[in-house]
C-alpha cells in the first residue's frame, strides 16, 4: 500500500512539473515576442511565434475577429516606419495556456502629425495570449492609451463633432432672423 501512495505521489508530482515548464515555455514565447517584434523590430519572429490565423479581441473592427499574423507585422512597422519603439515587461502571469504580461511601451516618433498629437508615448499594457502548439492563437488587448496623444485625439474629434452641428444650426439661426428682419421692413406699417 506504501509502494501504491509513493509511487501516486511520484506520478502526480511529475505532471505538476510537466505544467509549470509548459507555463513557462509559454511566458518565454511571450517574452521573446515583445523583445523580437515590438523592441528589436525582428517582425520575421512573428512567423515563428503567431499562428497562420489567429483570433483577437481588441477596439473596433478589431474586436474578436480572425486575422492573419501578417497583421502583427503591419501593426508593429507602422509604428517603427514612423519613430523608434522600446519598452520593458513588468510581469507576466501564466495559468494552462494562458500568458498575461504588463509591459510598458515607449514610442518617440519622427513624424510631425505624430509629434503634434502627443509626442513621446509611454503606454501601459497588457496582453493575455492563448498558446497551442508553441504559437500564439488568441490576443486579448488592453491598453491604458486615454492619457496619450491617442486620448487627445478622440477629445478633438468629439469636440468637432459636437461643434459642426451647433455651427450650422448658429448659422441657421442666424440666417432666419435676417430674414425675419427684412420681411418686416418690408412690410407695410399698420395705419394709426
Amino acid at each position: 500500500m506504501r509502494t501504491v501512495l509513493l509511487l501516486i505521489v511520484v506520478l502526480l508530482s511529475g505532471a505538476v512539473v510537466y505544467a509549470g515548464e509548459i507555463e513557462e515555455g509559454n511566458k518565454a514565447l511571450a517574452r521573446r515576442f515583445y523583445e523580437e517584434v515590438w523592441f528589436r523590430r525582428n517582425v520575421a519572429a512573428v512567423d515563428e511565434l503567431v499562428a497562420p490565423t489567429y483570433i483577437v479581441h481588441d477596439t473596433g473592427e478589431r474586436k474578436n475577429a480572425m486575422e492573419a499574423a501578417d497583421e502583427q507585422k503591419k501593426i508593429a512597422e507602422f509604428f517603427w516606419d514612423r519613430g523608434t519603439m522600446t519598452g520593458s515587461i513588468d510581469y507576466q502571469i501564466a495559468e494552462g495556456d494562458l500568458v498575461a504580461t504588463r509591459w510598458q511601451w515607449h514610442f518617440k516618433p519622427d513624424v510631425w502629425w505624430m509629434k503634434a498629437l502627443g509626442g513621446d508615448e509611454h503606454i501601459p499594457i497588457i496582453n493575455v495570449f492563448r498558446f497551442r502548439d508553441g504559437k500564439i492563437v488568441e490576443i486579448w488587448n488592453h491598453r491604458h492609451d486615454i492619457d496619450t496623444g491617442m486620448g487627445t485625439f478622440i477629445f478633438v474629434k468629439g469636440l468637432a463633432l459636437g461643434l459642426v452641428p451647433a455651427a450650422a444650426l448658429l448659422v441657421l439661426v442666424i440666417l432666419l432672423w435676417r430674414k425675419l428682419r427684412k420681411l418686416r421692413r418690408a412690410a407695410p406699417e399698420p395705419a394709426a
